[in-house]
């Protein structure tokens, strides 16, 4: 299996972890050799409810029995569709009332920058250095990090890039500037969150100038942050939410959500402004719907804030500098990316998962199922701290 691995399926790096798995139930991944691995990377955190979750899976199971793919999206009627995005509208702030839904956190990315597009009739973007909104050619255009996109240019004309947390860089939205897209945490930066209600300040910058201010919450989405949308925390709404990740529950989705006003635009001028063949999917929509009302309906976000401080009061180390991020959305901060490179690979040995981030190289990240217990958070960080021992007494970073 190995081999037709590496000969068949293509790679995202020149080393994958190439882990073989056997099966995953609720905070635990197994391999072949039937050797349990404690999940503290929820499939980067797309997996908020841990691995087969029953609940998830009788949606599953219930909706397969009835249909899976029956029309492009937008045509037909499809209940778990119309309830899933019922059940967002019902926990978002208005105007986010209705929301399209996509196959990926990338192409939602894309529909909303088109729509911000076609809403205003500009095409000036501005994103943020070191953002992160995805990998296809519109989303890598607002990437913030040239190592990453330079080989596919040219891209998208017309980005402008300004410093997240820079308040004097808000001078750079003009009425030029169709949308400005930022991440209500900066991920791949290094869970970077905003300070001095600059979110807040972006959006009164943006209102002023007749931009739209598009928010990426791909990854604090869903009760991660302690709150069910990151920007909750913030004092700020944004015209275009983009949404992924936990939202499937361990299926591949994503959505963008704003205003009926705008999102209407999408249907005329020209028609079919944004078409998908399997957005919107029922049987991934009801996996979403089944994820959505259990993080809703528990007290999973409550929660959140309390294993934090569990995590933040265990990972006290000298090799540690700093733990950034908020809730279930955090990152070890290391000397040296050696360090960090070490720590991941032998907690992989020793059963934990951890991983990287994409453009910080002394982050570890750290976002577990929102359903992790006390004791697994304990259990982990125990391992942790035994590998960043060992790395101490042995190494000379």
């Amino acid at each position: 299996m190995t081999s037709d691995f590496f000969k068949y399926q293509a790679q995202t790096t020149p080393h994958p972890l190439a882990m073989q798995i056997s099966h995953a139930h609720g905070c635990y991944i197994y391999d072949t050799n039937n050797k349990a691995y404690l999940d503290f990377v929820a499939g980067v955190s797309a997996t908020p409810l841990g691995h087969n979750h029953p609940k998830v899976v009788n949606a599953i199971k219930a909706q397969l029995d009835k249909y899976m793919h029956v029309m492009v999206y937008g045509e037909y009627i499809q209940k778990p569709a119309v309830e899933l995005t019922k059940l967002l509208a019902k926990n978002l702030p208005k105007p986010l009332e209705k929301t399209y839904l996509t196959n990926s956190g990338t192409e939602a990315i894309e529909g909303a920058l088109k729509l911000a597009k076609r809403a205003t009739g500009r095409s000036e973007i501005i994103a943020a250095h070191n953002a992160y909104h995805g990998n296809t050619m519109g989303a890598m255009s607002v990437m913030g990090f040239e190592e990453r996109k330079q080989a596919f240019r040219p891209l998208l004309p017309n980005i402008k890039f300004i410093n997240f947390n820079v308040e004097a860089d808000l001078n750079l939205i003009t009425n030029k500037t169709a949308c400005v897209i930022l991440e209500t945490i900066q991920g791949g930066a290094g869970f970077i969150t905003p300070i001095n209600n600059y979110l807040k300040k972006v959006q009164e910058r943006c209102n002023q100038v007749g931009a739209l201010f598009i928010l990426d919450e791909i990854q604090p989405g869903f009760g991660r942050t302690g709150k069910l949308f990151g920007f909750q925390h913030y004092n700020c709404i944004p015209d275009i939410l983009v949404t992924g990740k936990g939202l499937g529950g361990g299926m591949p989705i994503g959505a963008f959500t704003t205003s009926k006003k705008y999102m209407d635009l999408l249907q005329d001028n020209p028609k079919l402004g944004h078409i998908t063949t399997f957005g919107g999917h029922p049987v991934i929509a009801a996996s979403a719907l089944a994820t959505l009302k259990e993080i809703t309906q528990q007290k999973y976000i409550e929660q959140t804030l309390e294993k934090e401080h569990l995590f933040r009061k265990l990972l006290v180390h000298p090799l540690i500098k700093e733990i950034r991020g908020i809730g279930l959305m955090l990152a070890i901060i290391t000397p040296s990316s050696e360090i960090t490179n070490t720590l991941i690979l032998k907690c992989q040995d020793a059963g934990l998962i951890l991983f990287w981030l994409l453009f910080e190289p002394h982050a570890v990240r750290i976002t577990p199922p929102l359903t992790i217990s006390n004791d697994e958070i304990t259990k982990g960080c125990q391992i942790i701290i035994t590998i960043l021992n060992h790395i101490q007494e042995t190494s000379t970073y």
